[in-house]
């Protein structure tokens, strides 16, 4: 019984090691392979549909278009060091770089997203994206994001950066916000930055302007404003109200737009008054045909 005890952890032991020592064995056989394997080619993936870098700078960087990289020994050619340069680029967010044993070298580069384009009162204009990280405009492709200008602070150094002001992060905040919900995904077209700081709302549907204020209680601003806009706009249309104001939680709080409220009182008085006088001319119309009547039909009676 003794015996049995110590054997059993032994062989388990024995054959842990010889496993250990045919993986020495088999990557051994790899790394003889690959020293004696040459990149043949370079295959570049950049996965979906925004294209702020294009292939040709991606083998701008790696230099495979001057054959440094094509007929170079595998052994000799630095993965992680061609990882670093494509990250040095700012519209790259993650860069992976491995070799194929048929001696092909697989580049995938995810770029990065944005969501909101800034342009700021120094006239800067830059993206960020989806992880609030500034990043600069590309000759290549503009995005269509959701746009913000007025009296921004933020400023731009042209390198992927944080933000740093309050303003900015309650900004893309708010960005973040539209952006994953369908319904103002749509109908909110772009943001502004009045004199007081506060954030504005310009719609896609309507012409006033929705005051947001700052970033808190997102949730339940939107939502208010959607009650407000099922309830309140089809009685009195679209265009009845030059501003709407949002920025208290407990309510909404429309401001009329009197120049139209009154060109639609004034036709009304106008309709209005055009019936009464058509009523009116109508009435007498027939009062001078009664009485036209009345007199044709007497006969007249001379007496001696």
């Amino acid at each position: 019984m003794f015996k049995k005890r110590i054997w059993k952890p032994l062989l388990i032991g024995f054959g842990w090691l010889i496993s250990l020592a045919g993986l020495v064995v088999l990557m051994s056989f790899i790394e003889v392979k690959k020293a004696g394997l040459t990149c043949k080619k370079v295959n570049v993936y950049i996965p979906g549909n925004q294209y702020f870098i294009d292939r040709q700078e991606i083998d701008n960087i790696l230099q495979t278009t001057s054959h440094t990289l094509i007929g170079r020994r595998l052994e000799n050619i630095d993965i992680h060091a061609l990882e670093n340069k494509l990250k040095v680029n700012p519209f790259v967010e993650f860069a992976k770089v491995f070799i194929e044993m048929d001696g092909t070298l697989q580049v995938e580069v995810s770029q990065r997203q944005p969501i909101l384009r800034v342009m700021n009162r120094f006239d800067q204009d830059f993206y960020v994206d989806q992880h609030g990280l500034k990043m600069p405009l590309s000759p290549n492709f503009t995005a269509r994001v959701l746009a913000v200008n007025g009296y921004i602070d933020e400023l731009f150094a042209n390198k992927v950066d944080s933000l740093h002001t309050a303003l900015a992060k309650e900004i893309f905040k708010t960005a973040d916000f539209i952006r994953k919900d369908s319904l103002w995904d749509a109908q909110i077209e772009q943001l502004y930055v009045n004199q007081d700081h506060e954030i504005e709302l310009i719609p896609r549907v309507g012409n006033q302007r929705i005051l947001l204020g700052n970033a808190d209680s997102l949730a339940t601003k939107f939502n208010n404003l959607k009650v407000f806009y099922k309830q309140a706009l089809p009685l009195v249309g679209w265009d009845a109200y030059k501003l709407i104001n949002i920025k208290y939680i407990n309510q909404v709080v429309g401001v009329k737009n009197e120049t139209l409220l009154d060109s639609l009182k004034r036709r009304r008085e106008f309709m209005a008054d055009s019936v009464k006088k058509a009523q009116f001319n109508q009435d007498t119309a027939s009062v001078n045909a009664a009485a036209l009547k009345d007199t044709t039909g007497k006969k007249t009676s001379i007496k001696n």
